[in-house]
C-alpha cells in the first residue's frame, strides 16, 4: 500500500465498530500516532502540541450530521496572535 498525503476513506459502519474507531482516534491522539489504513493506501499523521478542535452538527427529518474536525501545524513555533481591529471609519 502506498504512503500518501491525502487519505479518505466511506463506509457503513455499526455503533460498536464507530465506537472502536473512535477509540482508536483517541488513542492514536495521546500516543502521538494515527495510522490511517483501508484498502486504497495507508497514512501515518502525528497530532502533537496545540490543535484547534472545531464540532458541527444538522438536523432535519431524514438525517442527522456531526462533523469533528482536529487540525494542528507540524512547526514547532508559535502562531503569533494579530490583534484584529474592525472600524467603519
Amino acid at each position: 500500500m502506498k504512503q500518501s498525503t491525502r487519505f479518505r476513506h466511506e463506509s457503513l459502519q455499526d455503533s460498536d465498530s464507530v465506537q472502536t474507531l473512535l477509540q482508536a482516534l483517541n488513542d492514536g491522539i495521546a500516543k502521538g500516532k494515527i495510522v490511517l489504513e483501508d484498502e486504497d493506501g495507508t497514512m501515518v499523521i502525528k497530532p502533537k502540541g496545540l490543535a484547534n478542535l472545531k464540532i458541527s452538527a444538522s438536523q432535519d427529518e431524514k438525517k442527522n450530521r456531526l462533523y469533528i474536525r482536529l487540525t494542528w501545524y507540524e512547526s514547532t513555533e508559535p502562531v503569533r496572535e494579530k490583534q484584529l481591529k474592525i472600524s467603519s471609519k
